[in-house]
């Protein structure tokens, strides 16, 4: 697995964590909210997620939203621009009491604690607090500036952004935020390479996006640190478990694809060898599960050819659909169980009082008997099938002369334009 690396822009790293929706910028009155709500004698909010703050807040509940934003951008934790400013460091002491480390300790226990009580969004804000404040620190000491941490607290800052990097990614697992995860993981490891949560959830979060060789390699580099880890032994069996049931389903839809490239290749053939004309135009009509068939093999072209037909009625705006008629079936053998229809109140549609045409390729009409197979019409290469479906107009016999002039004429107009 290629584990996420810290990446050496700070700013750029603080970016990737934000939760797994793009993180905005607060409005002004939310701001003025939350730190009205921080002054003496507001109530805390129920959620549990805002830590109090020192007594000296309250010398901003009554400036103005724009005051408030433009002395927040002077606080490393929600500042949008590098600038100097002498009141800098009084604005951090103001802000929170304690070193660095003992604020993101104090952090990171609260996460823990929210954890525990399986509030994972809010100990996931727990933990993404722990680590902006560190990283800031590491931003600072990365300009060159002095700090107060010696080499001791620095190397305790590492330890705490580590723990709550891979806390967090527990979260994630918990929220299912997989890719957040994997990512906080990888930072994690970056810091120490023998991390073993890092890789069990990491492997977890890999697993679940069935990334399944990123997930085994993960594994695999955990259980090299402590092969008889329980938790890395259940998912690498989990990993075993899955990848077998993402192959077969791969070699099933490959099996599936090949059938059906077979099939296409067969009907083509089928078409091609009985001289039959086809079709498709930009919008194609919804047909489902219908269309043309090889009958009762559809890879062997030498099946019969079943066709999905409209039998139109333009007198009376009606029509009927016919799911499958066989290339050898007649026009009568249709007409025989459809005719007559319940709505010819006047019964002008018989079996024997009606004429039936096709239109034709360049726009003309053939006259189809009620003994003629669809074969033999279809095979004539006067007529094609427009979007797999064979079309009959259905005229009363009285009306039928008048009907097919009438057709003429429009085709007429539009080839004129």
């Amino acid at each position: 697995m290629k584990i996420e690396e810290i990446t050496n822009d700070v700013e750029a790293l603080k970016v990737s964590h934000q939760p797994e929706k793009e993180a905005q910028q607060p409005s002004a009155d939310l701001l003025t909210q939350a730190l009205n709500t921080a002054a003496p004698n507001a109530p805390q909010t129920q959620d549990g997620t805002t830590p109090s703050l020192p007594p000296g807040m309250a010398a901003l509940r009554n400036k103005s939203a724009d005051e408030i934003l433009s002395d927040l951008n002077k606080s490393p934790l929600f500042m949008t621009e590098l600038e100097e400013n002498d009141e800098l460091e009084a604005f951090k002491a103001l802000a929170y009491e304690g070193t660095p480390l003992e604020v993101s300790t104090s952090f990171k226990e609260r996460g823990n604690e929210s954890f525990q009580e399986k509030r994972h969004s809010d100990a996931k804000e727990f933990y993404t607090k722990s680590i902006t404040i560190l990283l800031a620190e590491v931003r600072k000491r990365q300009r060159g500036e002095k700090t107060e941490s010696s080499p001791e607290d620095i190397k305790q800052e590492l330890g705490v952004l580590e723990a709550s990097l891979v806390n967090r990614a527990a979260c994630h697992l918990e929220l299912k935020n997989y890719r957040s995860c994997i990512q906080d993981c990888g930072h994690a490891l970056r810091l120490n390479p023998k991390n073993v949560k890092a890789y069990y959830r990491s492997s977890k979060a890999l697993l679940a996006l069935d990334r399944i060789p990123e997930a085994d390699d993960s594994c695999s580099r955990g259980l090299t640190l402590d092969p008889t880890n329980p938790s890395l032994l259940s998912i690498a069996q989990s990993i075993i478990t899955k990848n077998a049931l993402l192959t077969e389903k791969k070699n099933r839809e490959a099996e599936r694809e090949q059938r059906r490239r077979l099939e296409e290749v067969s009907l083509k053939a089928a078409l091609k060898a009985r001289g039959i004309k086809t079709r498709k135009t930009a919008q194609p009509p919804e047909m489902e599960d219908a269309k043309i068939r090889l009958v009762p093999d559809p890879v062997d072209p030498t099946s019969s050819l079943q066709f999905p037909a409209v039998l139109l009625y333009p007198l009376a705006l009606e029509s009927d659909f016919i799911k499958g008629w066989g290339e050898m079936d007649t026009l009568g053998s249709h007409l025989e169980y459809i005719l007559p229809v319940p709505w010819d109140k006047a019964g002008e549609y018989t079996k024997e009082g009606v004429e039936c045409y096709m239109e034709t390729i360049k726009g003309g009409l053939v006259k189809v008997g009620r003994k003629v197979t669809l074969l033999k019409v279809l095979s004539l290469g006067t007529v094609e099938v427009i979007d797999e479906v064979v079309k009959v107009f259905v005229l009363p016999k009285a009306k039928a002369e008048a009907w097919v002039a009438d057709f003429k004429a429009k085709k007429q107009v539009d080839k004129n334009g």
